[in-house]
């Protein structure tokens, strides 16, 4: 009987203690994903390199293994402004602190260095279960003109095991239809602005192609014995961004560029409460320009770095 790769889905949990599965469900931890792919066994093989008395390969035993797990999810508030959206747990698995706040009504999810938090994820694959546990990763948002935005999240874990098992049902009403990317829908690229309570106010709008930003997490499979886990050791966040300027602000930009200099930088996606998508950047530098055709229109495009002030505040994302 084939097997099909579109009869996947993915549950996620946070751990109350790393490494113990939570159990997740497909009532409460379901997640809408799309683009996923599964690594079951990432494996450091170690050869026996076995001398006989005629040529020939030796087994390799498995040693070292994690299991590597990757897949989008839409950048998409959860409906209801104030309140944690379906994938906050995997945020908070790629370094984030989740802080629910009022007035107005909004989640911030901010990067921490300390107490990165885990998740036990189950990956269906058409009949096959696969657990990983003590998941931590990296995240990627790319809110980008013409396209719909969306979240690329690569975890490692550790291998939990393998079973035949199906899903059963999965509710997914706490992920809503996103906006795409367009210019009704999404703001302009601020650069100088000012961050507080959920809006921006002065710097200078520019347009632009949108953006992204790798969040630039270390992952790394730690296969202690005793104490095996995927940490998270560094974090290192860049971007880029493309943006149509006058000659003139092509000169100052060049400007900033040679000088070093950071400056705020944000972009609002989303036209209703509830729906709206805030990303901020404390302090970024530009970077490399280039250049770029775009329909025969003159665009500029920077590699960004978001830089820390005082330290876990390079950047924010905020869910209004």
């Amino acid at each position: 009987m084939p097997r099909f790769t579109r009869n996947t889905a993915i549950l996620a949990k946070i751990e109350s203690a790393y490494g113990v599965d939570p159990v997740p469900t497909g009532d409460a931890n379901a997640m809408l994903i799309s683009n996923q792919s599964i690594n079951p066994l990432n494996s450091n093989n170690i050869d026996r390199d076995l001398v006989r008395s005629y040529f020939g390969a030796s087994e390799q035993l498995v040693g070292d293994a994690y299991v590597e797990i990757s897949f989008d999810i839409e950048l998409q508030n959860g409906g209801t402004a104030g309140e944690a959206p379906g994938y906050g747990c995997l945020l908070r698995a790629c370094g984030f602190a989740e802080s629910l706040l009022a007035t107005p009504a909004r989640v911030e999810y901010t990067p921490v260095s300390t107490g990165q938090e885990s998740v036990t994820i189950y990956y269906y694959d058409d009949g096959v279960l696969h657990k990983a546990l003590g998941c931590r990763g990296n995240v990627v948002f790319k809110p980008i003109a013409g396209q719909r935005p969306v979240m690329s999240f690569k975890f490692f874990g550790l291998d939990g095991g393998m079973s035949e098992a199906t899903p059963g049902s999965l509710t997914l009403t706490g992920f809503k239809v996103p906006q795409a990317v367009t210019n009704p829908n999404t703001g302009d690229v601020t650069l100088g602005g000012t961050y507080a309570a959920g809006a921006i106010t002065g710097g200078t709008a520019y347009p632009s192609r949108g953006l992204e930003v790798d969040c630039g997490n270390n992952v790394q499979h730690i296969p202690l014995l005793g104490g095996e886990s995927a940490d998270i050791t560094g974090r290192d966040m860049t971007g880029k961004a493309t943006f149509d300027l006058t000659a003139a602000q092509e000169v100052t930009f060049m400007t900033a560029v040679k000088a070093t200099a950071t400056q705020s930088l944000s972009l609002l996606h989303g036209t209703t409460a509830g729906h709206k998508v805030l990303l901020v950047g404390a302090a970024v530098q530009l970077i490399n320009p280039a250049k770029e055709d775009f329909n025969g229109r003159r665009l500029i495009g920077y590699g960004l770095r978001f830089l820390p002030v005082s330290g876990n505040d390079e950047f924010r994302l905020v869910l209004l």
